[in-house]
This record gives structure tokens, sequence and C-alpha cells, in this order.
């Protein structure tokens, strides 16, 4: 027979939960179930009517109207739709940088909020931190809207409302500020772009009317040249005909003299005289015209002493006297004259005008930045007339379940401590 102890079946109820036991447990403690309960709870309640409540505020902006911006984008020279200049006062709302130079230049609003012993930038990192939060729209949600939003959270005695509108309208003011900036540079940048285009037109209009007076000029030597070779070459040719002439004159000088002949005469005059002499002489004269010696010794001689005593035979050619005419004129080129005493050369350049009148069009641009509305408010910040901390009833109701809860576990430690002590005695 085995001497192996037997499990009896109370060794298998004491692994197991007795439901009813421990509802009698909680029933024998239900005092210090109410009474952690109650303690608890009184915390909380405590806790929320102290607690410093939160206020909160919003603002929030949307795109302006098309009209609103007509004026600015009317100039030509800036472009900006309402989405971009939503975009733009956006950034400057979540720049770090303009939401601290709007805290410094208004410390009195965010004096309740100030950490002592540290610096201002420290504080206002705790406050950015904390209690300032810029939101967007979800461009991936069905009903996308276009917004910006600006959220101050803050206690009481602080003006949140003045904070919130404060911040849009300062990075509304910045903005344009920014876009001022901007359309200066761009005026004074298409200005220099102009000057240097007009700056290059005055040096291409001289270096024009350098090439033309240098090509009338050349022109004007090149037909000189010509002319003087024209007149040399008939000077010449003219010479040779009077050297010719000359010749031709003493033949016929020697055979006027030869004949006998010292006054003019004709053939038939000849004829006569032949006839009434005793010697009988025949010509046969077949030209038609008479020749040279006819006109006897004397008009020979004379012709011939007159052409050695010509100094000049220019008188003889009307070509000479023309070219004479063309060369006097050369030597004044009144076109030459007229573009070297020009005084008022940009009347001649004919985009000057239109640079010129884009100068006067920039320099007399002006916007009232004042009136320039670059986002529309669709929420103006008012101030909050309830907290959204504490949620007083929250806590309460958390503070009786949590108080419940450790009134529930501490029974049950006091159940169990009991039951040790049942068992040991």
């Amino acid at each position: 027979m085995s001497n192996t102890p037997q499990p009896t079946q109370h060794s298998y109820d004491s692994d197991e939960i007795d439901l009813f036991e421990l509802a009698h447990t909680l029933w024998q403690e239900k005092i210090l179930i109410i009474m952690v309960t109650a303690v608890i709870t009184v915390l909380t309640v405590v806790y929320a009517l102290t607690v410093t409540p939160i206020y909160e505020v919003k603002s929030i902006i949307k795109p302006a109207a098309t009209k609103d911006l007509h004026e600015l984008n009317g100039l030509d020279i800036y472009s900006l739709s309402p989405e971009e200049a939503l975009t733009q006062v956006g950034a400057s709302l979540e720049s770090y940088e303009t939401r601290f130079e709007y805290f410094k230049e208004n410390q009195n609003l965010f004096e309740p909020l100030v950490s002592e012993n540290k610096s201002l930038q420290q504080s206002f990192q705790i406050i950015n931190d904390k209690n300032i939060k810029v939101f967007k729209p979800d461009p991936k949600s069905n009903n996308f809207s276009n917004y910006v939003g600006i959220q101050i959270e803050y206690p009481k005695g602080i003006d949140g409302a003045a904070i919130a509108n404060g911040f849009i309208k300062h990075a509304i003011e910045l903005e344009k500020q920014r876009i001022a900036s901007s359309l200066e540079v761009v005026i004074d940048n298409q200005l220099a772009t102009l000057v240097r285009k007009i700056s290059t037109a005055r040096a291409g209009y001289v270096a024009s009317k350098e090439a033309k007076i240098a090509q009338l000029k050349e022109n004007d030597t090149l037909k000189k040249a010509k002319l003087n070779d024209e007149l040399a070459a008939l000077r010449e040719t003219l010479k040779e005909r009077r050297q010719n002439r000359i010749a031709e004159l003493d033949e016929a000088i020697s055979i006027a003299k030869s004949l006998g002949i010292k006054k003019p005469t004709t053939p038939s005059l000849m004829a006569n005289e032949v006839r009434s002499s005793s010697n009988v002489v025949r010509t046969e004269v077949n030209s038609n015209k008479n020749p040279l010696y006819f006109m006897g010794t004397d008009a020979l001689t004379a012709q011939r002493d007159a052409l050695l005593a010509r100094e000049s035979d220019d008188f003889t050619s009307g070509r000479i006297v023309d070219i004479k005419a063309e060369l006097k004129l050369l030597e004044n080129n009144r076109q030459i004259e007229v573009l070297e005493t020009r005084e008022n050369e940009d009347l001649f350049l004919a985009e000057l005008a239109e640079n010129r009148k884009e100068i006067s069009r920039l320099k007399n641009l002006k916007i009232d930045m004042d009136k320039l509305r670059l986002v529309r408010i669709d929420q103006t910040a008012v101030e909050a007339t309830s907290p959204i901390k504490p949620k007083k009833l929250l806590i309460v109701a958390l503070g009786v379940v949590i108080g419940g809860m450790l009134g529930v576990f501490a029974a049950l430690i006091r159940g169990m401590i009991r039951k040790r002590k049942a068992q040991d005695l």
C-alpha cells in the first residue's frame, strides 16, 4: 500500500478564485473602498477647482478676392495671386523670427507668461512651443478649403484675442513691407536696365554716325580722285589735240606758201586766177571740204601762233567745266557738316522715346500699401467665454473611477492579509 498523500478537495479549490468569497471580502472592506474613493475624488475636485483655467482663441485668414490685388498686379512689374499672398502671409505667421519680433514689440501682452530668471528669448521659446500654434487644412481632404489660422492658448489674465489678432496683423504688415521692398528693387533694376539700354543706344548711334561720316568722307575722297583723274586725262587729250592741230597748221602753212596762198581763198577763185595767167595750173579736189591750206598763210599762221601761245585748253571742253563744278561742291559735304553739328542727337533715336516714357512711368509708380488687401480675415479672434482646460466634470469622473479602483485594490490587499493571518493561526 502506497504512502503517497492523496490530493484533497480543499487543495483544488485553493487555486481557483471564489467569486463569492471575493464579493464577501469587498463587502467587508466597503468602508475602506468608500474612504479611498472619497479621498481621491475630493483630491480631484480640489485640483479641478484650483488649477489655472486655460482659454483658447483662433483667428483664421483666407485668400483675398482677385480685385483686391488688381492695383498691385496692374503695375505690370509684379504678379501676386490671392493664393500666393495667403501662402506668404502664412509662412510669415509660421516664422519664428516674425513671432519673436512681435513678442519683443508687445511684451506687455505676454507679461504674465514670461518666466522668471530666464532671458527674453528663452521665455518666448517656452511660450512659442506651449501657447502658439499655426494650423492649416489637410490638402488631401475632400472638402479642402484654403486657409491659415493661428491658435493661442492662455491662462486667465491674458488678452489672447489681442495676441492672436496682433500676430495676424503683424504678419500681414510685414508681408506688405516685403512686397514694397521687392517692388522698389524691381523698379530700381528695371530703371537701371533702361538706363543701360539708353546708354547702349547712344553709343550705337555715335558709332553709326561716325561710321556714316567716315563712309561719306571716303566716298567724297574716291569721287574727287576719279574726277581729278578724269580732269588730268581730258587735259592731256586736249593738249595732244592742240599739238596735233599745230602740226596740221604747220603743214597747211607750208603748202599755202608753196602755192602762194596768202589770203583765204577757194578752188573756184584760184581757177579763175589761173585762166587769166600764162601758166595753167589744174587742181582736182575730191573732197567737198576745202583743204586747210586754202585759208592762206596769214590766217594759218595766226591760228598756229594762238595755239602756241595758249596756256590752258580747259575752256575748250564743257566736261572740264562740269568736273571743276563737281570738285568745288565736294570741298564742303553739307551732310557731314549737319551730322557733326547736331546738338540734340537723342531726337534721332527712335527707341529712346519709348525708354524715356517707361522710365517716367516707373518713377511715378505709386501704390497705397495701407489699402492693399493681401488676405481676407475670415474669423477674428474674440475673447473666450469658457476655458478649454481643465474639463472639471471629466476630471471628477476620472477621480471617482480611479478612487474606486484604488479602493478595491486596497480592499483586496487587506482581505488577502487577513486571510493569510487566519491560515497561519
